[in-house]
């Protein structure tokens, strides 16, 4: 009994499994009684409130800082149109690439909690940092008036905004791929109370990050707009410090997982492996029997057992078995020679999601001018409402999330039932077909904000005012938010659910991080597109169509140009589509079944 109670003591220095309070029971397979095993018992949702309490306060102490980060560029730091578009892309792109690495280190080496402890860390100095910009007077170049030539900020100026954005871009790198799964070790999913309660915590989670992001670009846009730069920066910063305290006040609730070593390592065996026996010749398959090394999963893994396809066949040379490759016991001897089947498949599966994976680039490119040329759109239009209030232009994303909140609940509790009735289908039609969906909106909307931009520039060279605003409101905007905010609905729920369902278990913070490398390759996609139309659009001394100026320049034809390469990216993505095979169960019945029991695969189409 002393023993045990020695166990519940958790060192702060290094948490694990090994020194936290056990679980002598878990639930058998296939069982409702508790068999007695040495697993930690699950901090369940005891640990719900600081983990639950750690991610919205850091969510929004991180979205509450960035909301408005567009306007801070072009007002403290004075940089043109072009050049604050491209810092923030390229910013928003090495954001989005390193939680790849933060997902391989958290899986091979250190785990979640320290993963998310240090990543936190990180993201608070970040954070302290960008606050002290504004804070200080030799960290921004001085303000000016409208009329006046504007100093920029010289290079010790930038050289310490990047450092604190580069702070921001280690944390978040760790905080992303980490916080569900985080959240998710905290159940027992063996257990039907724990799988209801990993239900729950996604809509908690879920509720919370709508909360904090209407929060961030309402409140905390408007301190930043309307009463200072410091303040509405600090408070984000001061939330951040909560959120860390929050985050170590639980540990001695929590479930730490051990890394079992990260799935990219498996990856790359795969392709070594089959370079290796690449002269070697596949058996056929009424010969490849024992041929192929299957070895049995782990006992009480959550990874289903894949069978060996002819799909990228060549890949198969991987798990040919030869001379001296199986240990006496079973196991492989040399891992980079010998692959098993689940993990030639596990890489198919990837391969397979790539190209659809790609025409969600585009379509996130659409997406991301919310943070930027429509933030310069709406800097230029009268944004006041009543004689006193000033809408910030930082705020005006909250339509497409009123938009995406409003439409959930309608498109889940009434369309989708409606619609199973008659496909057939689980989701009322397909994941491929929601995303495809999502990317007509998306072109939509920049159809619509190019036909309002020709009419706000017309407007504000009709009246010339001394400031460049056009007297027309800027809930003109408002059509190409709701557009958009239909193009997120249908493109970016669909393709998260398409990859929590198509990956294997074992693979989901792959799934996670190839949603974040999408947001990354739309940034430099738009980064390139603004920098080739900002050098050879202007001809003739007539201004380029991304000019500083924004009613000189022609952004129309930029949001025109996107929604071009919209329309061609759709039949690609059709093209695709059609020719997906999906892993996961599709169709509906008197109960859901696998989609292989009701009809061949080859049968479904996009």
């Amino acid at each position: 009994m002393e023993d045990k109670k020695n166990n519940t003591s958790l060192s702060l220095s290094f948490p694990s499994p090994e020194n936290g309070v056990y679980d002598e029971e878990k639930q058998s397979p296939g069982s409702d009684s508790p068999a007695k095993t040495g697993r930690r018992k699950p901090g369940g949702w005891r640990a719900m409130p600081y983990v639950l309490g750690n991610e919205t306060f850091e969510r929004l102490a991180g979205m509450g800082l960035l909301a408005n980060f567009m306007q801070f560029l072009l007002t403290v730091f004075h940089l043109d149109l072009v050049s604050a578009t491209n810092f923030l892309n390229i910013w928003s792109g090495v954001t989005s690439f390193i939680p790849l690495l933060g997902a391989f280190i958290s899986d091979a080496y250190i785990g979640r909690f320290w993963t998310i402890a240090i990543a936190s860390i990180f993201e608070m100095m970040g954070m302290f940092t960008l606050t002290l910009i504004p804070w200080l007077p030799q960290l921004h170049p001085p303000p000016c008036k409208v009329g006046q030539q504007c100093k920029t900020a010289n290079k010790s100026q930038m050289g310490f905004l990047a450092m604190g954005l580069g702070f921001l871009s280690i944390g978040s790198g760790g905080i992303r791929p980490c916080s569900i799964p985080f959240g998710v070790d905290q159940f027992d999913s063996t257990t039907a109370e724990g799988r209801k309660g990993i239900a729950s915590f996604f809509n908690w989670y879920y509720a919370s990050f709508t909360v904090v992001l209407i929060i961030a670009v309402t409140l905390v846009v408007y301190i930043q707009d309307s009463v200072s730069w410091v303040i509405g920066f600090g408070i984000p910063t001061i939330l951040m410090f909560v959120s860390l305290i929050l985050f170590f006040v639980g540990t001695k609730v929590y479930v730490y997982v051990k890394p079992e070593g990260s799935i990219f390592t498996s990856i790359v065996q795969v392709f070594v492996a089959t370079h290796k026996k690449r002269k070697l010749k596949l058996p056929d398959e009424r010969e490849s029997n024992g041929v192929f090394y299957d070895p049995p999963l782990p006992e009480g893994s959550i990874v289903k057992k894949l069978p060996l396809t002819n799909k990228y066949r060549s890949l198969n040379k991987a798990a040919i078995v030869m001379e001296d490759e199986i240990n006496t016991d079973g196991t492989c001897s040399n891992k980079w020679r010998l692959c098993s089947i689940q993990q030639i498949e596990e890489v198919k599966c990837l391969l397979k999601i790539i190209p659809v994976w790609s025409t969600g680039i585009i379509c996130f490119t659409a997406m991301a001018q919310q943070g930027t040329f429509t933030m310069s759109q709406a800097l230029k239009m009268n944004r006041h409402l009543g004689p006193k209030f000033q809408i910030p232009a930082g705020s005006l994303s909250i339509i497409s999330m009123i938009t995406v909140g409003m439409w959930i609940p309608i498109y889940d509790r009434l369309i989708v039932p409606s619609l199973r009735k008659v496909t057939r289908i689980e989701g009322g039609i397909t994941l491929l077909q929601r995303i495809g969906i999502g990317m007509v909106f998306s072109i939509l909307s920049m159809v619509v904000a190019g036909l309002i931009e020709k009419v706000r520039r017309n407007s504000a060279i009709m009246h010339n005012s001394p400031d460049g605003i056009a007297p027309i409101t800027v809930m003109w905007l408002a059509p190409q938010l709701i557009l958009m905010g239909f193009a997120e609905a249908f493109n970016i729920i669909g393709q998260i659910e398409f990859y929590n369902k198509e990956f294997p278990e074992n693979m989901s913070s792959v799934a996670n991080s190839l949603f974040s490398c999408t947001m990354a390759g739309a940034s430099y996609l738009s980064t390139l597109l603004v920098n080739v139309l900002h050098e050879t659009t202007g001809r003739n001394g007539h201004p380029d169509w991304l000019t500083k100026d924004i009613n000189q320049g022609r952004v129309e034809n930029y949001y025109y140009l996107i929604a071009v390469l919209g329309v061609l990216n759709i039949f690609y993505f059709i093209y695709i589509a059609r020719r997906y095979q999906y892993k996961t169960r599709l169709v509906v019945d008197d109960e859901v079944k696998p989609y292989s029991e009701v009809h061949e695969l080859h049968d479904m189409k996009y």
